[in-house]
């Protein structure tokens, strides 16, 4: 648990969910420069926050809780973030009312005057979501980035400039920057380009050649990246009636896979992303048969998948949050994928081969094997005894 100061108030804030060996904070130093340039601690006159106030990209919910008196908007593509966000307002006795929560997938306010954004890793996201912003800001608009030195780029900078408006930055304080864009409603700025569809090439098993829809965001969204590639190649094969979790699904490919090579099988689309469930349900209509069963959740993991009902578990983990290199990620994965696979009931994961996944798989089920490897990655499947 931490403490961030503002001028607001103090707040005790954790990441979601909450772990006590995690001693990664719920904000940085590009959040604190943001707030206190919004509070006039950085020699500029305070911010007007009076109008509709739009928080995009917050991470663990610090934006959205300390801007809470100013009843903001907040619009991310992480369930995890928004599940943050609800336990950081409880946790200090705010009103859950007092932000509303919107994804990446939801329309934005009609009408914002302050918008805030978190600039994210993925470039494609920034801009889809600059072009969905552009239509509901105006001239008299606050727009303020913030982030990193390393996660603000020329490009980034572009963007903001070809899709709002002029743009500027800040100095950099703390390893971090200020981006300062003043809207220009009469600029032309196109269409977003998003989503993306591309064939798949011709030698990945059930989905050779057929189509992949990627929202933006998504991991390797214009190309298969080799891990996937990899995985599909050497997909178990199993017939009959089952249920399967694509976990983690991104685009859906890997789940898609398994639903074309066993059309008795129901299959379940899991990802605390919104922009890659959504993804995963564009890739699965466009290539599944009409009867095909599947479902598709927003969600942290395979918590409220009932215990004992999963005969199958597809797995490609993350091994990054934000600039953070983890494995918490994909124990936790893991985890849950032990809990909800029946007896007998088998978890397959590709990774790459210096994670050492095997350790963590043989301590939770007591077994791993290894299905097929190469000098990058690795497939092993665990059973649940």
């Amino acid at each position: 648990m931490n403490r961030l100061m503002t001028s607001w108030g103090e707040y005790e804030l954790t990441r979601f969910p909450e772990d006590p060996r995690d001693r990664l904070r719920a904000w940085d130093a590009a959040d604190e420069y943001l707030l206190g340039h919004l509070q006039g601690t950085d020699g500029e006159p305070a911010a007007d926050l009076s109008g509709n106030v739009v928080v995009v990209g917050d991470r663990w919910g610090a934006l959205a809780v300390s801007l809470a008196g100013h009843r903001p908007v907040q619009i991310t593509d992480s369930f995890l973030a928004q599940e943050a966000t609800r336990a950081n307002l409880e946790r200090n006795g705010i009103a859950p009312d007092a932000v509303r929560l919107l994804s990446t997938q939801d329309a934005p306010p009609e009408r914002i005057d302050v918008l805030l954004i978190r600039v994210p890793k993925s470039l494609a996201l920034l801009e889809d979501q600059l072009h969905r912003l552009a239509p509901h800001v105006h001239a008299g608009t606050v727009v303020v980035g913030t982030g990193r030195v390393t996660e603000i780029h020329t490009s980034t900078l572009k963007l903001f400039e070809q899709i709002l408006g002029p743009t500027r930055t800040s100095l950099a304080v703390k390893k971090s920057r200020l981006i300062f864009c003043s809207p220009d409603p009469a600029l032309e700025r196109g269409t977003s380009p998003w989503p993306h569809s591309y064939a798949l090439p011709e030698d990945v098993g059930p989905m050779s050649g057929r189509t992949v829809v990627n929202h933006a965001g998504i991991f390797c969204a214009e190309r298969l990246d080799i891990g996937t590639r990899f995985f599909l190649g050497h997909l178990p094969r199993r017939r009959g009636p089952e249920h399967v979790v694509d976990l983690g699904c991104g685009n859906g490919v890997v789940g898609t896979a398994a639903a074309l090579a066993n059309p008795a099988a129901e299959v379940t689309f899991v990802d605390e992303s919104f922009q890659a469930v959504a993804s995963a349900e564009a890739t699965f209509r466009a290539n599944a048969g009409a009867g095909a069963a599947a479902s598709f959740r927003v969600g942290d993991g395979l918590s409220g998948v009932p215990a004992g009902s999963v005969d199958l578990v597809l797995n490609n983990p993350p091994f990054h949050t934000h600039q953070a290199t983890t494995d918490v990620t994909a124990w936790r994965m893991f985890s849950g994928a032990r809990d909800a696979l029946r007896t007998g009931g088998e978890l397959w994961v590709v990774g790459n081969r210096h994670l050492g996944y095997h350790v963590r798989l043989r301590r939770l089920f007591g077994n791993c094997e290894v299905v097929a490897s190469d000098p990058k990655f690795v497939i092993l499947r665990a059973v649940k005894r």
